[in-house]
């Protein structure tokens, strides 16, 4: 299986036009994950999270240290890793199918082929009958799905994304969360997840990376031991609260610092 990421020694700076001077985001942070695990990172704004995906994504360069996917060194996005945005970021220009099958337009693949690929990814996530709709004329969580299946559509070993459910409301979260956990179950790409939320977290993960506030790095590693799959009813279980209560604990911490420093 592909989708192996290692992060080694990760340092980012970045310059500051103003009397402050540079800013340390991240500051010598290192961790490995496995063929197809699903790991989350945690923890309070300002710590890198992001920073951390755009650096596996290839759109950011560190300061110090590296990014391996796959034993190879990432320099440049590469087809091998999905990204998926906190704000729909459909092209409002183009119906639900052709913003589906932009990338594999992109790389030349069949017309018949993309089609068959398209079609089947819609089905999955229940957007067939909206396959001719434009952007605007879908809700959120519709638009949502339509970019969760144009970044799995192209099989990327690994799949990123930055808060992708945040605007969503409560509800439509929940399913949200239960149609990426289906997906993922059939498809087994690794999944790197940013969230503030810590429920989400744990509902989600095989391991949360706690992080602390800036400079950047990992506080601690949380392994979420809970039977999948997993379902709404699974927040309600003991082992859940007691995590929740694990987590929240290692998250206040770091937020009292963070509004310490300001």
């Amino acid at each position: 299986m592909k989708g192996s990421v290692e992060v080694e020694d990760l340092s980012v700076v970045f310059k500051r036009r103003d009397q402050y001077g540079p800013l340390l985001v991240l500051e010598s942070t290192s961790f490995k994950i496995n063929s197809g695990e699903f790991v989350c990172l945690l923890g309070p704004s300002g710590c890198g999270k992001s920073t951390i995906l755009n650096l596996i994504a290839g759109f950011l360069k560190p300061t110090k240290g590296r990014v391996l996917v796959d034993g190879q060194l990432v320099e440049k996005p590469g087809a091998d890793r999905g990204f998926v945005f906190q704000q729909y970021s459909l092209l409002p220009w183009k119906t639900t199918f052709e913003n589906v099958e932009f990338g594999l337009k992109i790389r030349g693949i069949s017309r018949v082929e993309r089609t068959e690929l398209v079609n089947d990814y819609l089905n999955r996530v229940g957007l067939y009958k909206y396959r001719h709709s434009y952007p605007h004329q879908l809700s959120g969580g519709m638009q949502q799905r339509a970019s969760i299946v144009r970044a799995l559509v192209n099989s990327p070993s690994v799949l990123l994304m930055d808060e992708p459910f945040a605007a969503l409301d409560a509800q439509t979260r929940h399913m949200m969360q239960e149609l990426l956990l289906n997906i993922w179950s059939d498809l087994k790409s690794t999944v790197i997840f940013v969230t503030h939320d810590i429920e989400e977290a744990i509902f989600l993960s095989d391991r949360i990376l706690v992080m602390g506030v800036r400079p950047g790095r990992i506080k601690e590693t949380v392994v979420v031991n809970l039977d999948r799959p997993r379902h709404i009813d699974t927040m309600l279980s003991p082992d859940f609260v007691n995590l929740n209560r694990q987590v929240f604990e290692l998250i206040r911490e770091e937020t009292l610092k963070s509004m310490e420093l300001g």
